[in-house]
Formats: structure tokens, sequence, C-alpha cells
């Protein structure tokens, strides 16, 4: 008799278990988790802003999706793709986390994606740009959610050769993103009719960007493509500044942040042109939402912070619309309604987890032409998203049905 009671408690509390798993919220939470840079090279561009950014999304929200909380962790990945997958997994399989965001840098974010498909569990990669991530290595569970090295390169490369800087070299990051990122460049110069002289590589974090920039200077060419990101951007632009590499050659920054203008200072970084997605000084709605943002944080937002709280607040909403956590509902949910707030208007999730969307080409003021702190920027075009970003004839991703 005993056992027989134990036997059928323990088969009501597996049905209580199973219930809780399979009903519209599993574990009765929605758990988001934060994972980036929270101390190192790219902290400026993750870190703290990226997580009081999902915070600001969640209280947005209300706190509460399908009548149950919403819950969100952070950890910091150090840069390296096996902390990176081995954080997603004791995510994804113990804390029971449905949603991952952010994920500095491409091979960790690949690292993630690559879990999360096999966990089934949604990952939001808003913090690299590696093209992979949308193409060859795209998952039915990740989406790329701020811009990929194809719409960096084409717009930024395209204006350079309207402005008849025809020859290139590239002082390149050593690991996926750059390698990316100086593939795509030097198609559109090929493209149009300009030259690669040569490039070079150099590890993450470099400090001293001498022996590089001598040998760019010695190329000859008219511009010096940074194929690289954050401190390092910011270093080899102080270094080329002492050189007086300016001089005679024009300087690009393939990818920019907002915190490396602050850094780099508008005397030494004046007249830069590049892309990005997001200014805080754009409009009415940027400007409320940044200074909500500076007031946690300390300095205005960058575009990733922006996409970090436009991925999670469109992901509550998927959730919310889907009636269900379930990772296959919410992904397809993702992909069918559009994206309005203050990142981006009317855009949508492709069928390869690209977010296309439009982008922006800048300028880096003189110091004479801000007004003070932060107003960094000047907007020369809006590059409309279907221009920007790879058409879907060109993906690589398995999940494209016609190409």
């Amino acid at each position: 008799m005993v056992k027989l009671f134990v036997t059928l408690a323990g088969v009501i509390l597996a049905s209580v278990l199973a219930l809780a798993q399979s009903g519209p919220v599993s574990n009765g939470v929605v758990k988001i988790g934060v994972l980036g840079d929270m101390a190192g090279l790219y902290q400026d561009t993750s870190g703290k802003g990226a997580v009081e950014a999902v915070k600001l999304a969640v209280e947005d929200f209300g706190g509460a999706v399908l009548g149950k909380p919403i819950e969100f962790v952070s950890a910091d990945h150090q840069n390296k793709p096996d902390i990176a997958s081995s954080v997603a997994r004791r995510w994804y399989d113990s804390e029971n986390v449905d949603m991952i965001v952010d994920m500095v840098g491409s091979a960790s974010a690949l690292a993630v994606t690559a879990v999360s498909n096999d966990k089934h569990r949604i990952a939001m990669v808003s913090n690299a740009s590696a093209t992979d991530i949308s193409g060859k290595q795209c998952t039915p569970y990740s989406t790329q959610y701020n811009f990929d090295t194809y719409a960096l390169a084409k717009s930024t490369t395209n204006t350079l050769l309207k402005q008849g800087q025809d020859t290139f070299f590239f002082i390149t990051a050593d690991y996926t993103f750059g390698h990316n990122l100086e593939n795509d460049v030097t198609r559109f110069v090929r493209e149009g009719g300009g030259r690669v002289l040569g490039s070079v590589k150099h590890p993450i974090g470099t400090s001293d960007f001498s022996s590089y920039l001598l040998t760019a200077q010695a190329s000859g060419a008219k511009v010096i493509a940074l194929a690289n990101a954050s401190s390092d951007t910011i270093n080899a632009i102080k270094t080329a500044q002492a050189f007086n590499v300016t001089a005679k050659q024009k300087l690009a920054g393939m990818l920019i942040f907002l915190s490396d203008i602050h850094a780099i200072g508008l005397q030494t970084a004046q007249g830069l042109i590049f892309t990005d997605s997001f200014y805080w000084d754009m409009n009415d709605e940027t400007r409320a939402w940044s200074r909500r943002f500076f007031d946690r944080v300390g300095r205005m937002p960058n575009n990733v912070h922006a996409a970090d709280y436009s991925a999670t607040l469109q992901y509550l909403k998927a959730v919310q619309a889907a009636g269900t956590d379930n990772s296959d509902a919410v992904m397809a949910t993702l992909k069918k309604i559009p994206i309005n707030d203050m990142y981006t208007k009317n855009s949508r999730i492709r069928e390869d987890g690209m977010l296309v969307h439009d982008l922006y080409l800048f300028q880096v003021k003189m110091p004479a032409e801000s007004t003070g702190q932060w107003d960094y920027y000047k907007l020369l075009a809006t590059i409309p998203a279907d221009e920007a970003f790879r058409p879907l004839s060109e993906s690589a991703c398995y999940l494209v049905k016609s190409r």
C-alpha cells in the first residue's frame, strides 16, 4: 500500500512537472541572459550598458509577460568562445534561460548560436557582425539584430570610392569578424573599380600599432581601412595621429562606436566617415531613451545598447503574441511582427535571421561644430534597408527557401 502511494505520488509529481514545462510559460518565468564582455576589451560596447539596456526593456514591457515574471541574468564570457558556449549551455540546461542577447565578438557569438541550436533555445546576437551568423552558420533559433560586415562595408566603401579614394590597405583584427570585414570591403572596392594594395593582421587587444601603420603608410594607399573594433580601433587611430598619417592618407574606421569617438576626442577623430545603425541625437524618441540610459550608466548609448534594448523588447512582444515562450513559436512570431521602437521603424527579421533596417552614414564633427559632450556626429545620408543589406538571393543561409 505504501509502495502504491509512493508510486502514485511520483506519477502525480511527474505530471505536474510535465505540465509546468509544457504550459504557456515554461517553469513559470521568462528568463533572459545578457552574455558579453563585462570587464575587458569590449566592455564599453557591451558590459554594464548592455545589462542596463535589457533592464530598461524589461521595465518598459511591464516586468511580466503572459502573467508570469520576467527575470534576467548576466555573465562575462571574457571574449573566449569556450567560456561563452559553456555559460550558454549551463543557462539553457540548468537555469531555465529562454533567450540570450548581446554576445560581443563573432567567435563567441557563433559558439553561443551553435549551443542555442542544439538546445532549441533563442540567441539574439546584437553585438557581433560576422556574416556567417546569418549566413552559412545561421540557425532556426538565432537572429543577427544589428548589422553585419557586408552592410558596414558596402555603405562606407562606396562613399569613399565616390570621393576618389580608390586604393585601400587594411589593418585587420585577426579573427572571424576582422576577416569577414576585410573580405567584404575588398569585394566592394573591386566592384567599384578600386584596388587593394595589401593588408596586415593583428591580434585583438593590440596596444602598439606602430609597425602596422608604418607598413600601411609605405603602401601608398589612399585609404587605410581599419577592420577592427573598440580599443583596437581607438589605439590605431591615436597612433595614426601621432604618426601624422592623415596628412597624406585617409583613415577609415569600418566599425565605429560612439564610445570610440568619446575616447579618441573630436580633435583626432574629426572628419571620420562611417556607417552606424543608431545615434542618440537622431530625434525626440532617441534622445528621451538615451537620457534615461545616461542616468543609469553615465554615458550615452551606442548602437549595440540600443539593439540590446530593442531585441529584448521585441522578444517579449513575440512571447506575448505567440501566447507561449516555446522557442519555435516565438521565432516564427519574431519573423512575422514588425519592429517599431526608438531603435528602428517598420523593420522585420528575415528568414535568415537578419534584422533588415535602415542604416546611416555619419561623419564625425569638427570640434567647432560640436555643442558639447556627446555631440559628435552629423548625418550625411540615410541608407535604405534594401540597399544596405545583402539580398536574400546571395544568402548562404540554408533556411532561405529561394535564392
